[in-house]
């Protein structure tokens, strides 16, 4: 019996094509964002085969803005953004202001009104969240001062963009000149006043009530001991508060979502949300990309071939010139100068917003949206080039760095001459089987830890307190913080992304401690781990037999599930050890 389930069919199709196409995209080394984009292209209306219900992909793809400006809020840290703000913040707002003009020439060239030329030019400038964070984290560079820069650059951007969804609405009718003639300045700025005044009381009303009444909820919920609870209550403010934001103050779902972020990243609770929403923010940001690959024509590359280069020239060449040039102004050195502008050479989820919003208000044409939405595709899919291209020169500059200090060495001490030249040799080695230059940490007899959370901060603070010399894997933003606050050496990034655990010198390690609860990513560290080498002890940890048989399959040597040492300890404390 056939049944017409067209959200059903949606979510179904858009997530398994989603998947094949992104597990595509990754296997050849670029961001699995394309593999979701052409998702949506295959089941949009301009290719042959499935058509995907497109008001329910936009309905679904609303609920991934809601989720996805959620986190940005989540992880917005204003400590962060005023430790780089003499860089970040005058350069993001150059470097917008100079994207937005390149693109509003761009626009007038192809004959649009300045309200699309605005839109099309706001939307160029800003990049992608995700793939920023997802290529420093792989190159260890959030911690560094290249990275803050590059982060607090892009807090600065999305502010920007967030504030251009709200003030773009009311902006909309003088952009197109309606009615503009023969109004007084107060009439023509009444509406930006209006908006502004509904937003200045949403963001007074969360500073006084939301700052005291969601983490007075979350803590509440905490205390129940239910983690479905807490996860349903992390959704409920996070839909709850955009939804009611735009109910009641008339702002968009955006920034009710962004605020409501930013109000609990101040609560201790804040990392376990991010964690417990995790799953579903991923899943419905994906549905938001697949529901932009819908609109998008792949024809404009036959269609519009001249406009489409000058808009992705417009992406990695226009603003990353400008971002490269302000950052050496500022007196920074070209490493930190080429990080930013290869940071910035693509753009994104705001991107698509922005578009969307300019479309459905009747200021950029179709045209221009489609032209946005191939050139974010194409960016991204380039920009992971010029992240190797940075690797290649910063490679090519350390090399050179260490042929003069190997040289002065040489002249300075001729019986060292032949170690030096062995321990350049041993580096070099090091660096060509990683598939990105990380440096290679001095430690040696020590332990690596790979996670440090609930049970791996447990694990490292017996090995400080032991003596023990060890080092820590670690991705996640909140545990990164509390490891330089302790001041234990660190490598930042997935144990599991290549050369990271080359970088840990696990040749000379005295163990490998895998702390972390995904067993089927502990397995890939463990397999990576074995291969460099084969006497290595490693122990890691399970929640079944099913994941002890699969780690120890990889190489494990000791595979421990805390189900059976709590219910031990709870044995021997009630005296049955030897019943």
């Amino acid at each position: 019996m056939h049944h017409n389930t067209p959200l059903i069919s949606t979510v179904v199709v858009g997530l398994v094509l989603a998947f094949i196409l992104g597990a595509l995209a990754q296997r050849v080394r670029i961001s699995p964002l394309v593999g979701y984009l052409l998702a949506g292209v295959v089941m949009g209306p301009f290719t042959p085969g499935y058509v995907a219900d497109q008001n329910i992909a936009n309905e679904l793809a609303e609920i991934g803005i809601i989720l996805l400006m959620f986190g940005v809020g989540l992880h917005f840290s204003l400590k962060d953004l005023l430790s780089v703000r003499a860089i970040a913040v005058p350069g993001a707002v150059v470097q917008i202001a100079v994207a937005t003009l390149l693109g509003m020439g761009l626009g007038w060239t192809l004959g649009w009104p300045i309200g699309g030329g605005l839109v099309f030019g706001l939307a160029l400038s800003v990049a992608s969240t995700v793939v920023l964070l997802r290529a420093l984290q792989e190159r260890r560079l959030v911690d560094t001062e290249r990275g803050r820069i590059a982060v607090g650059w892009l807090i600065v951007e999305d502010l920007a963009m967030v504030l251009t969804l709200v003030l773009l609405p009311a902006l909309a009718g003088l952009l197109k000149g309606e009615g503009a003639n023969g109004l007084s300045a107060y009439a023509m700025a009444q509406p930006v006043l209006i908006t502004l005044g509904k937003v200045a009381a949403f963001v007074i009303f969360m500073l006084v009530v939301g700052r005291r009444v969601i983490p007075w909820i979350l803590h509440y919920v905490a205390h129940t001991g239910s983690r479905e609870l807490f996860r349903l209550a992390v959704f409920a403010i996070s839909l709850g508060v955009a939804f009611g934001a735009a109910l009641l103050f008339d702002v968009s779902f955006a920034l009710g979502a962004f605020f409501a972020g930013m109000i609990l990243s101040e609560s201790e609770l804040s990392q376990r949300a991010a964690n417990e929403t995790l799953p579903l923010r991923d899943a419905f940001a994906v549905l938001f990309f697949v529901s932009v690959g819908m609109l998008v024509d792949p024809a404009i590359i036959v269609r519009e071939p001249l406009p489409l280069l000058a808009t992705v020239f417009i992406i990695i060449f226009g603003k990353s010139v400008a971002a490269f040039g302000i950052v050496r102004m500022f007196g920074h050195p070209t490493s930190t100068a080429l990080t930013i502008s290869a940071s910035l050479a693509q753009i994104g989820e705001f991107s698509f917003i922005l578009v969307s919003l300019g479309v459905s208000l009747a200021l950029l044409p179709d045209r221009g949206r489609d032209l946005v939405l191939a050139g974010a595709i194409i960016s991204i899919m380039l920009n992971p080039l010029f992240f190797a291209l940075l690797d290649r020169y910063e490679a090519k500059k350390k090399a050179a760095e260490e042929a003069e200090e190997a040289a002065a060495a040489a002249q300075s001490a001729q019986d060292t001459a032949a170690e030096a030249v062995a321990e350049a040799a041993r580096v070099s080695a090091k660096k060509k089987s990683a598939r990105v230059e990380l440096p290679v940490t001095a430690l040696t007899n020590h332990v690596v830890l790979v996670g440090y959370g609930r049970v791996g901060s447990v694990v490292g603070k017996s090995l400080q307190q032991g003596g023990v010399p060890f080092l820590v894997i670690e991705d996640d933003p909140g545990c990164l913080e509390r490891l330089a606050e302790a001041g234990i050496e660190k490598i930042t990034g997935n144990a599991a992304a290549p050369g990271m655990l080359v970088a840990a010198n696990l040749e000379v390690a005295r163990g490998l401690i895998v702390a972390i609860p995904n067993a089927f990513e502990g397995g890939q560290i463990v397999a990576k781990a074995r291969a460099i080498s084969l006497t290595l002890p490693i122990i890691a940890r399970a929640h079944s037999e099913e994941e002890i048989a699969h780690l120890k399959h990889h190489g494990a040597n000791f595979v421990i599930m805390g189900e059976q040492e709590i219910a031990k300890a709870m044995i021997a404390q009630i005296g049955l050890a030897g019943a």
